[in-house]
């Protein structure tokens, strides 16, 4: 069942849920709380290895770093992001779950009826999860989308499991993005490690 906004502020005081910094009250919806984009981004640069083997796990470790370059934006900066291009970015906000929550991140409307996809599979996080939240941008648009440090990019709601889960996030063997403050590239290359 998902958390009303008084149970997000319930859990908040109680310190199962922490948004840190805490967005304004404005950014509570019903059930939900807007996020904000910080100023780190990463994108493709262009490179010598004509494709990324996904069943290679060295491949992909050494050509995820290699072809992954990371963009910080000064305060007033923008970030444009291209008709068909692909970039990452994370909360401004680090998120942390407790064990027996389940969080939910969904795009903003307004941002996706001007072409703006923020995750393409990425949306849920984990029980124990706690960091800075990857987006994975996606202009499905046709023109360049200007995005600037701040922005209310996101919504997070959560939802209770029935009881906590025994394997959190942040203590299972092979977390490999758990408490993370840059977006990071592909880790697949460290699946079964």
């Amino acid at each position: 069942m998902r958390l009303s906004d008084r149970e997000i502020w319930s859990a908040i005081q109680e310190g199962r849920i922490v948004i840190d910094p805490l967005p304004p009250e404005h950014c509570f919806g019903s059930f939900s709380v807007d996020v904000s984009l910080s100023q780190v981004f990463r994108t493709f640069r262009h490179v010598r290895v004509p494709y990324l083997d996904l069943a290679d796990s060295g491949n992909i470790r050494a050509v995820s770093e290699e072809s992954m370059e990371e963009v910080i934006l000064g305060e007033h900066e923008r970030f444009i992001l291209h008709p068909g291009e692909f970039a990452l970015g994370m909360t401004r906000e680090r998120v942390g779950v407790a064990d027996d929550l389940v969080g939910w991140l969904d795009g903003r409307s307004s941002l996706a009826r001007v072409g703006l996809m923020v995750h393409i599979t990425a949306h849920s996080i984990d029980p124990g999860w706690d960091g800075h939240i990857t987006f994975e941008f996606f202009n499905a648009g046709r023109l360049p989308l200007a995005l600037h440090p701040g922005l209310r990019i996101g919504a997070i709601s959560f939802e209770t499991l029935s009881s906590p889960t025994t394997r959190p996030y942040g203590k299972k063997l092979g977390a490999k993005y758990h408490g993370q403050q840059a977006p990071l590239s592909s880790r697949l290359g460290l699946d079964g490690v």
